[in-house]
């Protein structure tokens, strides 16, 4: 993987992109805020969220996460005029199928908090064998300059793991608390935010956008 790319983006990015310098975060997951401000704070960006314009969320009828993150995109660009950068991602257990999938946020059901989408899914792996509970994170992320942006940039990062059979760690969100990362022995939600944004499926899917984003410009 590339190497954080801030000092780079400093240098083109801020200087050619102007009207860019503000960008819609198209999420009310105050998580994901923190992590889209850390990853972009040392690149001249202001990642606001989308609830300093509107407070509604557009339905997510995709089916794929690529889908899902266009819509969620194209709207907050719609409403507020601005340059938006639209994540969807979730987790994918093998011995689940592939759910949670798509409907990550909402696996207990409408309105359901962190809490409650870990407890589902311990209760859907209970019996299964540490061998068997394999999963990982995607972050499909899609950048929209505009609202008929015909050519969005979209991102894909993944993040292998293994599902503890009970929380651990204070930190993060989602189900970080289950995440097991074999590469560091721990779980993501022990992990530091610097050491996280650096490993993650999100943090490698910011780094290919901020690619992107130099690449489109020089």
């Amino acid at each position: 993987m590339a190497p954080f790319l801030s000092v780079m983006c400093l240098a083109s990015i801020n200087n050619r992109l102007i009207d860019m310098k503000k960008i819609v975060l198209a999420s009310g997951n105050a998580g994901k805020l923190r992590e889209f401000q850390k990853l972009l704070s040392g690149c001249g960006f202001e990642v606001v969220p989308q609830s300093d314009f509107f407070s509604e969320n557009v339905e997510e009828t995709g089916l794929t996460f690529v889908e899902n993150a266009i819509i969620k995109a194209r709207y907050a660009c719609a409403k507020t005029g601005l340059p938006a950068i639209a994540d969807d991602s979730g987790i994918e257990v093998d011995a689940l199928n592939g759910r949670p999938g798509i409907y990550s946020a909402r696996y207990a059901g409408e309105g359901a908090k962190d809490a409650d989408n870990n407890a589902k899914l311990l209760q859907e792996l209970d019996g299964v064998s540490a061998e068997k509970r394999t999963a990982r994170y995607h972050a499909v992320l899609a950048f929209m300059r505009h609202a008929e942006d015909p050519t969005p940039i979209l991102c894909h990062g993944t993040w292998e793991g293994v599902i503890l059979d009970a929380p651990r760690g204070e930190g993060g969100f989602g189900y970080d608390p289950l995440f097991f990362v074999p590469t560091h022995n721990c779980a993501s939600a022990e992990l530091s935010k610097d050491e996280k944004n650096r490993i993650s499926h999100r943090g490698k899917a910011m780094q290919e956008l901020l690619q992107k984003l130099s690449a489109s410009i020089n």
